[in-house]
């Protein structure tokens, strides 16, 4: 792959990964809630997922997946449902993911993995956005599994940083808020976050 079309690709894609979207809202209410370390297993299944929809969009899977919108429709009303079931427990200060001072409760890494991977994947706009992007980039006349994983990498890496950075912007606003009856504002804060990435998700 030339350096010419990197150069163009990684700020672009950069770009369109700092901007605010499900997965960046969700990595940030996650910092909130349960901190930096434990979103990273968020973290991990948002990059699965992204890596799964990324290379179906260039072996065509995507354009099979797009004739039959009532298989993302299932999967997004019921990932939106969680993510609103989980947003509302969290507004109500309850659950495993609600910051409780005196009794903290972890919530499980496959819970978390699991959440990451369903936004990803049931992102409707992520594929939309996979299926324009990349094909332009693919050279049909070189190999397209060595230009493919570095597409890959480059898209990956971007992700995890940006998330990261989300992340580490929600955690920073658990330490100011997390005193007194700030808890149970970042409850609602954080709650109302995670209703709103389910609606958008299960509606978008």
């Amino acid at each position: 792959m030339e350096l010419a079309v990197l150069a163009i690709f990684i700020p672009t894609f950069f770009f369109v990964s700092i901007t605010p979207g499900m997965c960046m809202t969700l990595a940030m209410t996650l910092g909130m809630s349960v901190g930096v370390r434990r979103t990273m297993y968020m973290m991990i299944g948002e990059l699965l997922g992204v890596a799964i929809v990324a290379i179906s969009a260039v072996i065509g899977v995507a354009s099979v997946m797009l004739k039959y919108p009532e298989l993302f429709a299932i999967l997004k009303y019921i990932g939106g449902a969680y993510l609103v079931y989980l947003g509302y427990q969290m507004w109500m200060s309850k659950g495993k993911m609600a910051i409780d001072i005196n009794n903290q409760v972890e919530t499980g890494k496959f819970e978390l993995f699991a959440q990451g991977l369903i936004t990803a994947v049931s992102n409707p706009k992520g594929w939309g956005f996979m299926i324009a992007l990349l094909p332009p980039f693919i050279d049909p006349e070189q190999a397209l599994v060595p230009q493919l994983l570095i597409l890959l990498s480059v898209i990956l890496c971007s992700e995890f940083v940006c998330m990261m950075l989300y992340a580490t912007g929600g955690k920073t606003l658990r330490i100011f808020l997390s005193t007194g009856n700030n808890v149970k504002l970042m409850n609602r804060i954080s709650g109302t976050l995670m209703v709103g990435v389910g609606i958008w998700l299960a509606l978008g």
